[in-house]
């Protein structure tokens, strides 16, 4: 019962007060990120990207800039850890998680929840499509299960000759059974364990 309220009701309660919570503490995080991101060259500190949401509504999530300006228009949409678009303060961002950030204000706005599956780029949403009608059932998140497990995905898929089919074969279906499996395992504790386990996996 109390599972169910928090799934229909609580949990954009939690999401707006951990958002907002999150952003007051971390405020120095952002703006440390945002004054290396400027120091470093030239280009807006912040670099937003269309994904797919809520029952497939397309929304922009936003991140610190961790690419030269314009990787996204040259090359694949995969990245590699040793990917040659990605800056210098970009890869200690990433490697921090500091370029995620910005995402909970994706959280105030309401196109994402603290926890859910993670926003897939639309062309590989539309590849599992039938598989997303279920994991786009939800908000998608900043952070859960997949998220924890493939917290070194750049890293795997630079092991790869193709990362991209790496990533549509291997990867992706893995990741979507992940999704499915938070899907029907939400609740408050639920939400909460992942939130204290993506803590862990960031500072181990």
């Amino acid at each position: 019962m109390l599972d169910d309220f928090y799934v229909l009701a609580g949990k954009r309660a939690f999401d707006l007060i951990f958002a907002a919570c999150g952003i007051l503490l971390l405020s120095p995080g952002f703006v440390l990120a945002a004054l290396a991101v400027k120091l470093s060259g030239s280009g807006s500190v912040l670099f937003s990207h269309r994904r797919a949401g809520l029952n497939f509504k397309p929304f922009s999530i936003y991140k610190f800039r961790t690419m030269v300006i314009g990787a996204d228009k040259n090359g694949s949409a995969i990245t590699t850890s040793g990917d040659a678009r990605i800056t210098t303060v970009g890869r200690l961002l990433r490697k921090t998680k500091l370029d995620e950030l910005p995402q909970l204000f994706n959280v105030l706005f309401g196109d994402m929840s603290l926890v859910g599956p993670r926003p897939e780029v639309e062309q590989y949403a539309e590849m599992f499509r039938e598989d997303y009608k279920i994991v786009l059932s939800v908000r998608p998140g900043i952070t859960d299960y997949a998220a924890i497990e493939f917290r070194h995905e750049e890293a795997i898929l630079a092991r790869y000759a193709d990362p991209q089919l790496a990533y549509t074969t291997e990867i992706l279906p893995a990741k979507i059974a992940l999704y499915k499996k938070y899907i029907s395992e939400r609740s408050f504790i639920t939400d909460l364990k992942i939130l204290v386990r993506t803590a862990g996996a960031i500072l181990c």
